[in-house]
C-alpha cells in the first residue's frame, strides 16, 4: 500500500486518561489488538510522527498520541512529570486504546517513557524501534537541557523565546534543514504549560548516564527485538551510541541516516520510512515468550525503578 492510500485512512480522536484529555492519531485497522505505538519526546506532539503513522497504517495499526504537558494535551500544573508518571500514562492509554500487544517507535524522551513502560509489562511489549535514543552510557546532558535543570537559570531561559530565534536555532542544530511548517508547529505547541512541563520534567529525571547501568540491566534480561536509527549529525546525543545498543537489545539492525539530525523522520522521511517498515512487517504477529518473560517482570521492573526514581526522591 502507498502512502497516499494509508493517508486516506488516518483518523484523530480524543481520549482522556486519567483526568488528561489528549488528542490520538491512528491509521490502519480500528479494532487491531497489536498495534505500532509511537512515542514522541521533547519538545514534540504526536503530530510529529503523521507521515509515519499513515505509513505504517498500511500494515498495522499505528497510533500516537500526546503525551500530558506537550501538544494539545492537558497541561495540569500539578501532574507529576517524571518518567515513571508517563510511562503509566501509557500503560493507561493502551488499555483504553485495547491494545494487548505493542510494537513501540520512541524518540528523544519518548525513549525513557515507553522503555520504562516496556521493561514495566513486558508481555505486552513485542518489539522496539530505537530513533536516537535507547540506553545511553556515559551520558551527559547536552547544554540547554543543563540550563532547564538549574533553578532560576531554567526559568529565565523559557520567560521569552522569539520564533525568529527558535527557528534559527532548530535549522542551525540540524544540518539538512527541518521541514519549515514542523519548526512552526513546534514553537506553537511550546506555549507556557508545556515550558513549565519541560523544567519539571528535566530536574526530576536522574542523568541517564548515571542511570543507564540499571537501566540496561533491566532491558537486557528481556532481550527484545530491535531496530536502531540515527542521524549521524544528531547534536544533543552522539551517533556513537547507536551501535552500543546491541548490549541491551537483540539488535536486527543498525541504520545511519549520514546527514541527519535529531529528528531524522523530518529530514529523511524517506529514509526512516524504509528502514522501519521492513522491520515491523517482520516482527508483527510473531509470538513473543509470555512465560519467560513473566518470570522476569519483578526484577527488571525493580532495577528501572531504582534507576529512574525522580530526582528529588533520590535526594
Amino acid at each position: 500500500m502507498t502512502a497516499e492510500n494509508a493517508a486516506a485512512r488516518h483518523r484523530t480522536s480524543t481520549i482522556t486518561v486519567s483526568g488528561v484529555r489528549t488528542p490520538v492519531i491512528e491509521a490502519g485497522p480500528r479494532e487491531a489488538t497489536e498495534a505500532v505505538l509511537f512515542v514522541h519526546g521533547n519538545p514534540g506532539s504526536s503530530t510529529d510522527w503523521t507521515a509515519l503513522v499513515e505509513a505504517v497504517g498500511g500494515i498495522a495499526r499505528a497510533v500516537a498520541f500526546d503525551m500530558p504537558g506537550f501538544g494539545k494535551a492537558d497541561k495540569p500544573r500539578d501532574w507529576p512529570y517524571n518518567v515513571g508518571s508517563y510511562a503509566e500514562f501509557i500503560e493507561a492509554a493502551r488499555t483504553q486504546l485495547g491494545l494487548e500487544r505493542v510494537h513501540l517507535v520512541v524518540h528523544d524522551f519518548g525513549g525513557p517513557f515507553g522503555l520504562v513502560w516496556g521493561v514495566q509489562h513486558p508481555d505486552a511489549w513485542a518489539s522496539v524501534v530505537l530513533v536516537n535514543v535507547g540506553v545511553l552510557p556515559g551520558y551527559r546532558w547536552h547544554k540547554m537541557a543543563r540550563r532547564w535543570r538549574t533553578p532560576v537559570l531554567g526559568e529565565l531561559v523559557q520567560a521569552w523565546i522569539p520564533r525568529s530565534a527558535w527557528r534559527a536555532t532548530m535549522q542551525r542544530s540540524n544540518p539538512k534543514g527541518l521541514p519549515p511548517s514542523f519548526v512552526d508547529k513546534m514553537y506553537d505547541d511550546y506555549d507556557r504549560g508545556t515550558r513549565r512541563t519541560v523544567l519539571k520534567l528535566y530536574r526530576a529525571t536522574p542523568d541517564p548516564g548515571d542511570s543507564a547501568q540499571l537501566v540496561g540491566a533491566a532491558i537486557e534480561t528481556l532481550h527484545k527485538p530491535a531496530l536502531v536509527v540515527w542521524g549521524a549529525k544528531d547534536p544533543f546525543i552522539s551517533v556513537s551510541f547507536a551501535e552500543r545498543q546491541r548490549e541491551f537489545f537483540d539488535v536486527q539492525d543498525v541504520v545511519i541516516l549520514e546527514g541527519s539530525g535529531h529528528w531524522p523522520f523530518q529530514d529523511d522521511p524517506e529514509g526512516v520510512e524504509a528502514a522501519v517498515l521492513p522491520f515491523l512487517s517482520r516482527q508483527l504477529g510473531i509470538a513473543g515468550e509470555p512465560t519467560r518473560a513473566a518470570s522476569r517482570t519483578v526484577a527488571s521492573k525493580a532495577l528501572a525503578d531504582e534507576a529512574l526514581a525522580p530526582q528529588d526522591a533520590r535526594a
